[in-house]
């Protein structure tokens, strides 16, 4: 078997160990797995209670990942999330205190509750995967993945992020209510508490690494990112839209759609790679107009219609 092969059954492994905590449809862990298995941040939005912290737990134990949980509220500081450099009495000096960004696995609980001030901390070092304090860099460690949680809007007490900031989430999902047989199972696994203490490591920090570079290795074929490129154009003009996709969105796009590639198996891209990732990669950077939002025409809705009017490119 070669590194690719192995790579794939690696990812499989993570997403078995996973379903033994998280009761959730396949779609939901493989959006999860393209985005950490592509080093893409995910946003989930959705109501508490459903899953949200078991997806993220049972990701970082599979992974074999250093975890940490930050609870976002009103008086959350930046400094709590960066770290900050106070006084040492016995080495006579000013010494950096880590901050509960220093982890490899984040969950950024209920990002949207934090000021505005907070919510950018932890957004800019999720781009810059380094955080600035007193004039000093300090690198994030690595591999680094943030998943982010926020509650619908019509939640008191949540302020929205700005448009700048949901950029640097390559994807966003909501979970949703499950089925009846799916929330069974969960109503038996609600009286286990061990469970996700149960999973173990299937991956190690390495192997993680090594699978980013497979990923980024998967083949890209001009006329791809020439189908990518015509979609964010098409969002950028269209009428509907007051905010289309930036440059860094079409990025996050293909490499999503990379990562969609590795894990159906193939070391190439097909056109359907991109249609099936676009909604949860770029559903929630775009902004309607008024007249959109006037007749409840969706992000969703837009983008997908935008998208059925881009021709597919052929032969691939």
């Amino acid at each position: 078997m070669n590194e690719t092969t192995n790579g794939r059954s690696a990812a499989e492994d993570l997403k078995l160990m996973m379903q033994r905590a998280f009761v959730g449809n396949d779609a939901t862990l493989d959006l999860v797995l393209a985005g950490f298995l592509s080093g893409l941040h995910v946003l989930v939005e959705d109501i508490p209670g459903v899953g949200k912290t078991t997806l993220a737990r049972s990701l970082a134990k599979a992974a074999g990942l250093d975890y940490a949980r930050i609870q976002f509220t009103p008086d959350l500081l930046p400094g709590d999330i960066t770290g900050v450099t106070v006084w040492s009495p016995e080495k006579r000096e000013f010494v950096f205190k880590t901050g509960a960004i220093m982890h490899q696995f984040i969950l950024a609980d209920e990002v949207n509750r934090a000021s505005s001030r907070t919510q950018s901390a932890l957004l800019e070092a999720m781009q810059e995967r380094s955080v600035t304090v007193d004039g000093r860099t300090y690198p994030l460690p690595d591999p680094f993945f943030v998943v982010a949680t926020q509650n619908p809007l019509n939640f008191s007490g949540t302020f929205q992020l700005p448009e700048a900031q949901l950029d640097r989430f390559g994807l966003s999902l909501s979970l949703g209510y499950p089925g009846l047989e799916d929330e069974i199972k969960i109503l038996g696994r609600v009286r286990d508490d061990a469970l996700i203490d149960a999973l173990e490591p299937v991956t190690t920090p390495d192997t993680i690494t090594a699978l980013r570079a497979q990923v980024r290795a998967v083949r890209v074929d001009r006329r791809i990112e020439e189908y990518a490129v015509r979609i964010a154009d098409r969002t950028r003009k269209s009428e509907s839209l007051k905010l289309g996709m930036s440059p860094r969105a079409t990025g996050h796009l293909v490499l999503a759609a990379q990562a969609r590639a590795y894990l159906s198996g193939r070391d190439y891209v097909v056109p359907e790679d991109v249609v099936e990732i676009v909604v949860p990669v770029v559903q929630h950077r775009l902004i309607p107009t008024a007249q959109s939002r006037l007749e409840n025409a969706t992000p969703t809705e837009i983008l997908m219609k935008i998208v059925s009017e881009v021709p597919k490119p052929s032969g691939l």
